[in-house]
């Protein structure tokens, strides 16, 4: 009865089976008193000989580490997103010269699809958390690394993939010409993709090596500054309402999804700062300090409210 509490199915399930399989083979074989010492005897050496080969050929033949597996899923599914707020923002607001709308052909839009694959790991990222808590330290992670936190990744890339099923709707929508109100929101919303896409890439950057995220903040810090753009023309565009209402709303629908999007790869940021923190991964200098600063130069009418910000993201420096 002891596989029924979680704790024990969860970790200890399969030894548990073991033992229950052990105990009811000697059991079974009660009527042979003289041999149910030999007959358990054998029975515990053929166990403690398959998982000692097992060890050995896992260590040192062919080594297969559940926690390495963990590290390059999450970094991968990381980089998946990435790819499709690039994509999106580099697709969905291009327009051709004319005033039309380019043509987006489903080859050129393959890449964008990857996300997909990052809804159905939930399992797959559990279980290798549970096996790679029986690991010992090996190669860059140590012991008692902090497994738990990958799985809080997964469920925040997760939430931030559902999004985009919404936003990959409007891509596979027959796009039309683009109104006045369209154009006037493009450049906030592909500058929320583009900067939060290259955020994520950062991010995943910093998963497979090991280092402190701070090259993300700078990417972070521009798309926050796109949202509140954004938002001000949101507000603009309400108060004269002079646009038709039926071209308005698959627009709106769009930014609001997207700055959803953005608070979402904050919170996957911060993710893998506490990572970093609790992981102890190794710091690097930032060759892009000083661009940082010309870059918050250019935009003017924020600058006094982007140092605001600036203190709460510099924890994961």
């Amino acid at each position: 009865f002891s596989r029924f509490v979680p704790h024990i199915k969860a970790r200890y399930d399969y030894g548990v089976l073991i033992f229950i399989l052990t105990f009811s083979l000697v059991s079974v074989s009660g009527y042979r008193v003289d041999k149910i010492l030999e007959l358990a005897h054998q029975r515990l050496a053929t166990i403690i000989v398959g998982g000692a080969i097992c060890m050995i050929i896992s260590i040192f033949v062919c080594p297969v580490w559940a926690g390495a597996d963990l590290h390059n899923l999450v970094a991968a599914n990381i980089e998946k997103l990435a790819s499709f707020l690039e994509g999106f923002g580099g697709e969905f607001f291009k327009f051709s010269e004319d005033g039309g709308s380019a043509v987006v052909s489903k080859d050129e839009k393959s890449f964008l699809q990857g996300y997909k694959s990052v809804l159905n790991t939930k399992t797959m990222e559990e279980s290798l958390a549970n096996f790679a808590w029986w690991e010992p330290r090996h190669g860059r992670f140590r012991f008692r690394h902090p497994w738990k936190q990958y799985l809080k990744i997964g469920v925040v890339a997760r939430q931030c993939a559902y999004k985009f099923e919404a936003l990959n709707a409007h891509i596979n929508s027959d796009i039309q010409a683009p109104s006045e109100f369209h154009r006037k929101i493009q450049e906030p919303c592909t500058k929320i993709s583009t900067e939060s896409g290259k955020a994520l890439k950062e991010l995943a950057s910093a998963i497979k090596t090991m280092t402190h995220p701070s090259s993300a903040e700078t990417h972070i810090e521009n798309s926050k500054i796109a949202v509140d753009e954004l938002k001000t023309a949101l507000k603009a565009a309400s108060v004269l309402g002079k646009a038709d209402l039926l071209e308005i709303i698959p627009v709106v629908t769009i930014a609001s999804i997207l700055i959803d999007i953005n608070k979402c790869v904050e919170e996957i940021a911060d993710s893998i700062c506490e990572l970093s923190h609790l992981a102890h991964f190794k710091n690097v200098e930032s060759p892009e300090k000083p661009p940082q600063l010309l870059h918050r130069g250019t935009v003017k009418p924020v600058v006094d409210g982007d140092h605001g910000n600036g203190e709460s993201d510099g924890d994961c420096a």
